[in-house]
């Protein structure tokens, strides 16, 4: 029947850009629309009657049969209501730009930012494109630094609206010309105000803490304490800045974050930390265990520490990851941890927060995941572990630091 025949033969005029069509066109030639995805026009079949009285048979039918909506059409069939606030997906995709209004749009001068959807318009201080609305990705969602000895991959994930993860990474000469290399990572406390500044702020003030004073003689397990206290000291300015106190809410905190570092010089590796983040140590000779170097301010290690649950059965509970130290001006008090080794062979330091070791919590299953090369390839290691816990999920920040450890120098111990 001539009714049920697709419509695009009728079509006069492009449905998207109004552009005007020739027989037989399949695509519109102005900006691509599918013309063969338009719909077929539904009869003019009333469903009531101008008359009031009941709408006609068609085609010798008893009666009209009730049409289904179009795919994507928020009314229910069964009740008629209009559902105008669909569920929120977990992710937001940027929309495509609209062909009709990117180019009428006049291009931003050179060095002025350009929206990533519709590619015209102009960024806003706030991050929104003043032409379609947009919000445009922050720098933060990914970031990766390599520094040859060491490297570092921070992720937003796949359920944080933003990372609130941060790292710091250098390199510096001893007095007696040895290198040091440096790998902080701080994870903000997300129920805490600026969180993604707390940690900023911390490994900023960390890093840059260690590469000043290892030049100097410092010992480095010294300066790593005295490079938490400075991070400390960082975190804590910001809940007097005025910027704290326009994002306070009731509920809130002080701005806050965890911190995790690793220095390693020749024959020596030294770790600090506060909080949950973790550092983990992985040897190239995958024979030799691997091993946790960190204890969590936790609520799960405080439980086992004090024998009233085996490691399971407290990171198995909803309060496991209720951290008990942190970085910020509400903290109880400040207790930098540190602890040096002298590993007998080559390997890798993880440093890393949460997000990850989520998905590979003991040192046996980090050293599962963590590529056999990850000695010479420091950044595609650090690539594939932030893989890994995106395809376990991604429901934190996850940032790794990956510092490899070189063969001690001849007649060198364990400590």
């Amino acid at each position: 029947m001539m009714s049920q025949m697709p419509q695009q033969t009728a079509l006069t005029r492009c449905p998207s850009c109004e552009e005007p069509l020739e027989s037989g066109d399949r695509f519109c030639g102005a900006c691509g629309y599918d013309l063969s995805a338009v719909p077929a026009r539904p009869g003019d079949h009333p469903t009531i009657a101008m008359n009031g009285g009941a709408p006609p048979p068609r085609d010798g039918a008893p009666g009209v049969p009730p049409q289904p909506p179009l795919a994507g059409s928020p009314v229910s069939p069964a009740s008629g209501v209009r559902f105008d606030r669909p569920p929120e997906p977990d992710e937001y995709p940027l929309q495509a730009p609209d062909p009709r209004v990117a180019p009428d749009v006049p291009t931003p001068p050179d060095g002025v930012k350009v929206c990533v959807a519709c590619r015209a318009g102009r960024v806003d201080s706030d991050g929104y494109c003043e032409n379609c609305g947009h919000a445009q990705p922050r720098e933060r969602d990914h970031m990766e630094q390599d520094l040859g000895p060491v490297a570092a991959v921070s992720d937003r994930g796949l359920r944080h609206h933003r990372n609130e993860d941060a790292f710091g990474l250098g390199c510096a000469a001893l007095p007696d010309g040895s290198a040091a290399v440096v790998a902080i990572v701080c994870d903000g406390v997300s129920s805490a105000t600026r969180p993604d500044d707390a940690s900023l702020a911390a490994a900023r003030a960390a890093s840059g803490a260690l590469l000043a004073a290892l030049p100097h003689g410092t010992h480095p397990q010294q300066a790593m304490h005295e490079a938490i206290v400075a991070a400390s000291r960082a975190v804590n300015a910001l809940a007097e800045e005025p910027a704290t106190a326009r994002e306070h809410a009731p509920h809130q905190n002080a701005p806050a974050c965890t911190l995790v570092g690793a220095v390693v010089t020749s024959g020596l590796l030294v770790v600090g930390w506060v909080g949950d983040s973790r550092a983990y140590w992985v040897p190239v000779d995958r024979s030799a265990p691997p091993a946790r170097l960190t204890e969590d301010d936790s609520w799960a290690a405080q439980m086992v520490a004090a024998g009233l649950m085996n490691e399971a059965e407290a990171y198995a509970d909803e309060r496991a990851h209720a951290i008990t130290g942190w970085l910020g001006a509400d903290a109880y008090e400040l207790e930098p941890h540190t602890a040096s080794f002298k590993p007998d062979r080559p390997g890798v330091v993880v440093v890393c927060t949460d997000g990850l070791w989520n998905y590979a919590e003991a040192a046996e299953d980090m050293a599962e995941v963590v590529p056999l090369d990850a000695a010479v390839r420091p950044l595609h290691s650090a690539r594939v572990l932030v893989g890994h816990a995106l395809d376990g999920g991604g429901h934190d920040n996850v940032t790794v630091a990956v510092v490899p450890f070189p063969a001690p120098p001849q007649g060198a111990g364990s400590a």
